[in-house]
């Protein structure tokens, strides 16, 4: 379930973007929590967000819906970065 959510991230998120190129998930694993980094440039981190962290949440909340059966808590964070 885990490998599907980052497929599923990308799947909603390029979309919405304008650098396609940019948008990359990383996954971090510990204990008790699985943590999704969203990296994207600076630019499109605006349309992700969305007014009032609408977008973003709504996002979330389709994330850790894919969750139901795993204990650990996942986390999703939104990082914008440069152009390289």
């Amino acid at each position: 379930m885990e490998r599907d959510i980052p497929n599923l991230l990308q799947t909603i998120v390029k979309p919405l973007v304008q650098d396609t190129d940019q948008v990359r998930v990383e996954v971090k694993t510990s204990p008790d929590c699985l943590t999704y980094d969203l990296y994207l440039s600076v630019a499109d981190a605006g349309r992700i967000i969305g007014k009032q962290g609408r977008v973003a949440q709504a996002i979330r909340t389709i994330i850790y819906s894919q969750n139901r059966d795993n204990q650990s808590r996942i986390k999703l964070n939104i990082i914008p970065q440069a152009e390289a």
